[in-house]
């Protein structure tokens, strides 16, 4: 897909990967529509647009509020113009305890942020996009969609509900326009934990693990796009995981298991 002159609606445009997709989708020529819960985090994304600024729209909507998305498509066309693209970056983490420790309002929170969030944004801009004579959808899961990680087993179950809702999307728009990208990201040096309002100090030393940049996360979305692939990895450790996953799931999930048991409460 050529991006130049394309218009893409981005969510978690505030920080994090979302900003950094942001940031290179405007630097290539495309305007965005960003999106966050956060109006002070757009206008920290917009200040760090530059002289590019003018092809950025600000968004400030709680992506789980189905009526207010619904009516953003409108608004996104009046301020930039009709979409071309969806890219759900948004997403959030569970409280770093096993299912039986974890409240129903944490597992609430965590599936209407990571899957009915980007759903709704789904439904929203779908029909717009199936009008375009090219489109791109992409959806961020997370290497601990296939390969389960104690303590975060309602959030990997939220992104495997992800990947499924974009295989699912890219068998229906066959013979579309409309290409759909998944996106399994390792390790990535943002802080999703302080932006879910966790604090996570006692599950590890984070600064120990091989983390890929933002800015080279956003990058590899970006390309993705580009190349129309249906589904990339991020990092060496979401490569491997992958591979070894699929070679035996029993190896993948006993190796993790390993690695994280002590880190439980």
């Amino acid at each position: 897909m050529d991006i130049t002159g394309k218009v893409f609606v981005v969510t978690g445009a505030g920080n994090g990967i979302g900003r950094e997709v942001t940031l290179n989708l405007l630097t290539r020529g495309a305007s965005v529509a960003g999106l966050d819960i956060k109006p002070e985090w757009l206008e920290e994304t917009k200040s760090l647009a530059g002289t590019q600024a003018s092809r950025f729209g600000a968004f400030s909507i709680d992506i789980t509020d189905r009526k207010k998305v619904l009516a953003l498509p409108a608004k996104v066309e009046k301020t930039l113009g009709a979409p071309d693209g969806l890219i759900n970056v948004a997403g959030i983490i569970q409280p770093f305890v096993r299912v039986n420790d974890l409240d129903f309002d944490s597992i609430d929170r965590v599936m209407n942020v990571n899957f009915r969030g980007p759903l709704n944004l789904i439904k929203a801009f779908l029909p717009g996009l199936l009008q375009k004579p090219e489109a791109h959808l992409v959806n961020i899961s997370s290497m601990g969609s296939y390969a389960p990680v104690p303590g975060q087993t309602v959030y990997g179950a939220s992104k495997a509900a992800i990947n499924l809702l974009s295989e699912g999307l890219r068998s229906e728009l066959m013979g579309s326009h409309v290409r759909v990208t998944v996106v399994y990201p390792g390790a990535i040096g943002t802080n999703i934990a302080g932006n879910s309002g966790l604090d996570m100090s006692g599950a590890g030393d984070a600064g120990a693990r091989k983390v890929v940049a933002p800015a080279d996360a956003g990058r590899q979305i970006v390309d993705a796009i580009v190349a129309n692939k249906k589904r990339i990895t991020i990092g060496q450790d979401a490569s491997a995981l992958w591979k070894m996953n699929h070679l035996s799931p029993d190896l993948a999930a006993g190796m993790i298991y390993k690695g994280m048991k002590d880190l439980l409460p």
